[in-house]
């Protein structure tokens, strides 16, 4: 049994030696620790528990059966290379997101960086009793799966909050880096530093365009709306601190992004 279970890639024995946390359509969430395997696929630490080293978190997007063989192998790889890519250069302009620890692409594994903290639907009114209705991509709690707290337990203003989400996502949209999926669910704020972690950039996607830069400020303002009540002040908060990053950027930005609320009333109204 032992030797059988060495024949099998590390990344393979790594998923098999990881809890999982979640799953979706798409991909399952594991928390693991890799100082248990070495490139080879070894047990190289035999003194340290797994408790004791810092976790990980692995994003495994599994094959599916439904798809030619390769097809999905091909589609796999781009997205998990995708999803690094837009980490790495979200990571060199200063953006704060969780840092990469391994990338398989061939097995179809991201391993990132475990937050310790909170997320911001979590912490703000109304996100808490939504929580069982999530949808399954989310990595949502996924993290820490204590109680939720407050704002005030991290010792933030609930401005200074809106503040932080506004920079973070200006610094992401100068890099030129669209998310993809903005909503309260993927933002933590990390209970060490009480610094905000943009998280899951699986719809991640490099553009230098105005509406898709606009488009990813209405899916947010849409997340708030839909999700925390009296929204209004908390993403006129974000807004601003986006605008002050921005600086000449924003001017396009605001303009379009009042195109694209026109548009999302309009469909509304059709149905």
């Amino acid at each position: 049994m032992l030797s059988s279970s060495f024949s099998k890639p590390p990344t393979q024995q790594l998923l098999q030696s990881a809890v999982l946390i979640s799953q979706g359509a798409e991909a399952a969430i594991y928390k693991a620790h890799l100082h248990q395997f070495s490139t080879s696929g070894h047990d190289v630490d035999h003194s340290t528990a797994p408790e004791d080293s810092e976790p990980v978190l692995l994003k495994y997007r599994f094959h599916k059966h439904y798809r030619h063989p390769s097809l999905d192998a091909s589609l796999t790889r781009q997205r998990i290379a995708g999803e690094a890519r837009a980490l790495m250069r979200c990571m060199r302009s200063g953006v704060t997101v969780p840092g990469i620890r391994m990338v398989d692409v061939n097995e179809g594994v991201l391993g990132i960086e475990w937050i310790d903290g909170k997320s911001v639907r979590q912490l703000l009114p109304g996100g808490a009793e939504l929580e069982d209705i999530s949808e399954p991509e989310e990595v949502d709690e996924i993290y820490e799966n204590d109680a939720a707290g407050t704002v005030a337990d991290y010792g933030v203003s609930r401005d200074a909050l809106m503040n932080m989400i506004g920079v973070e996502i200006a610094k992401m949209h100068l890099a030129d880096i669209i998310h993809g999926d903005l909503t309260t669910s993927n933002m933590m704020l990390r209970k060490q530093t009480n610094d905000l972690v943009l998280i899951d950039f699986g719809l991640a996607y490099h553009s230098t365009l105005v509406e898709d830069k606009a488009v990813d400020l209405y899916v947010l303002e849409r997340a708030f709306a839909s999700t925390h009540p009296d929204s209004e002040p908390l993403f006129a908060g974000v807004l601003s601190a986006y605008e002050k990053r921005m600086s000449k950027n924003w001017p396009p930005i605001k303009k379009r992004l009042d195109d694209v609320r026109l548009r999302g009333r309009k469909r509304s109204m059709v149905g």
